[in-house]
């Protein structure tokens, strides 16, 4: 298939990555562009292994309030450079992934940060379920149930609401390849009004 200036406006609309990476990933899948999508999200999660190490040094601060004032949230996306945390893109990222936050009401960002207290306490909940269960199966029937529990619960694991076919990890890796810094959700807080959690 032809790759063509179209195909490559299209792919670089979607992805927000360079011109140049787009077209190589075209070439790559030889102009099919749901591969091409994938090939980037690929070299996005080597892209963040690879800056993993640095140091952040700047960020933004965003807030969402839901329709109604009812439920708010404040999120810090961290960069390395103001040059990065103050390009319009990367306010529109720190938004976006506040707005998630405020309709899916994670609890942790990453699976390290789940404590042992709240790890211990799904288990319980959760053995009371593969009870019954052929003995040789219930750990690994329990191990599923606790990473599909938690999975709801840790925003990097979350479908981002705005496109569910990736996830909030993957959309940070893509802003890491587009911006060629380390970028990472350092905290956030949500508050809801009437027990609303």
């Amino acid at each position: 298939m032809e790759i063509t200036t179209e195909l490559i406006k299209k792919l670089r609309d979607e992805s927000g990555v360079s011109v140049m990476l787009c077209r190589k990933a075209l070439e790559e899948s030889k102009g099919d562009l749901e591969k091409a999508k994938v090939i980037l999200q690929r070299k996005g999660a080597d892209a963040a292994a690879k800056r993993s190490d640095r140091m952040l040094g700047a960020g933004a601060v965003a807030s969402y309030i839901h329709h109604g004032g009812t439920v708010g949230v404040l999120v810090e996306l961290s960069s390395e450079t103001d040059f990065v945390s103050g390009n319009e893109s990367f306010q529109v990222l720190a938004r976006d992934i506040a707005m998630h936050i405020a309709a899916s009401r994670p609890e942790f960002i990453r699976r390290e940060d789940v404590s042992q207290e709240a790890l211990a306490r799904a288990k319980e909940v959760l053995m009371k379920e593969v009870e019954g269960k052929p003995v040789e199966m219930q750990e690994k029937i329990l191990e599923g149930k606790l990473n599909s529990y938690f999975a709801e619960r840790i925003l990097l694991e979350q479908p981002f609401i705005k496109n569910p076919d990736q996830t909030i990890r993957t959309l940070v890796e893509g802003a890491i390849q587009k911006f060629g810094e380390k970028i990472e959700i350092t905290r956030f807080s949500r508050f809801a009004t009437g027990g609303r959690a």
